[in-house]
């Protein structure tokens, strides 16, 4: 799906820009969708469904319920947030260390100096808590290997279960509640309503899950096309002529326009100074102006290309 998202933005970035700006909250989204499909119907995740595995109530000394009876609401939402939310969160905050390290690093305007002792302590800080999270996750599945825990994951025991196989039983109500699902006549409208949004989102969970395995074989794909033993090829087959430059949006009010002279920057209309490159359009301006535009628009100012700071590509001369 990112794959996707950025042929898209790149291909239009007036309209389809946003979704790069915000692809961690569509991709959330729809991870939310999946996860809430796979647990209402198989009482597992998407990826504990590959592997035929289901969730039960941890500390449940009865017999097992089927895969289709579905986990009690606690551990249902439980099981929920902590599939979907948690990575969220953790990759949020992950981009937010990797933007105040480049802001420390590169910031041509220092922050006042409260705030920056602060986010310096920040900095400090987080690789000893994330050295810590890790920690917790290897001890866990330490434990789990030695056979002294019942989880190999911190956050199934957070949400309340433990993973089982599927049985023989299991198997035989997820088919036939999936031929009652697709078989069953409807009467009423509600019903008629509930059946299509069942059916609806039935059909974006297996989409979904379809997309995931072709783009896990795709990856496995490009994997071995751009391995070592192939690098030859890959030269052969790609030596092709240098592009065309980026095509330019529609011209706005606060798009700049290119000088005449290739030694000019298009924003500050002065002789480059440390000239740097966007890597998402090649043009090239003054560090300072280009430092200042795209964290204040997050896009390139001549082509209108989705853009961040990591973007930004110092230039040498010979000379230098």
């Amino acid at each position: 799906m990112s794959l996707s998202q950025q042929v898209l933005a790149e291909s239009n970035p007036a309209r389809y820009g946003f979704l790069w700006h915000w692809f961690d909250e569509i991709y959330v989204l729809l991870d939310l969708l999946l996860q809430q499909h796979y647990l209402a119907r198989c009482s597992a995740s998407f990826s504990e469904n590959f592997y035929s595995l289901k969730r039960i109530p941890m500390g449940d000394g009865r017999q097992q319920p089927l895969a289709t009876a579905g986990l009690p609401k606690r551990q249902h939402w439980k099981s929920l947030l902590l599939l979907v939310l948690v990575p969220y969160l953790k990759g949020k905050l992950e981009k937010l260390v990797s933007s105040l390290r480049e802001e420390d690093e590169y910031s041509i305007h220092p922050p006042s100096s409260s705030w920056k002792r602060f986010y310096r302590a920040f900095l400090a800080a987080y690789p000893y808590v994330n050295m810590t999270w890790e920690g917790w996750f290897l001890v866990q599945q330490l434990c789990y290997i030695l056979g002294k825990a019942e989880h190999h994951s911190p956050m199934l025991k957070l949400a309340g279960v433990r993973l089982v196989r599927l049985t023989a039983e299991d198997i035989q109500a997820l088919e036939k509640k999936w031929a009652e699902t697709t078989s069953s006549p409807t009467h009423s409208f509600t019903s008629r309503v509930q059946s299509a949004l069942r059916r609806a989102l039935g059909g974006i969970a297996f989409s979904l899950s379809t997309g995931l395995s072709v783009s896990v074989f795709f990856l496995q794909f490009l994997d071995w096309w751009y391995s070592s033993e192939n690098q030859e090829t890959i030269k052969s087959l790609t030596a092709l002529p240098t592009p065309p430059p980026p095509v330019h949006l529609e011209q706005e009010l606060s798009s700049a326009v290119l000088p005449s002279l290739r030694t000019v920057c298009p924003l500050c209309r002065k002789v480059r100074v440390n000239a740097t490159a966007l890597a998402t359009s090649g043009f090239v301006f003054c560090y300072r102006c280009a430092y200042s535009y795209v964290k204040a628009h997050q896009r390139c100012p001549v082509t209108g290309y989705a853009t961040e700071l990591q973007h930004l590509v110092k230039l040498y001369s010979p000379e230098s």
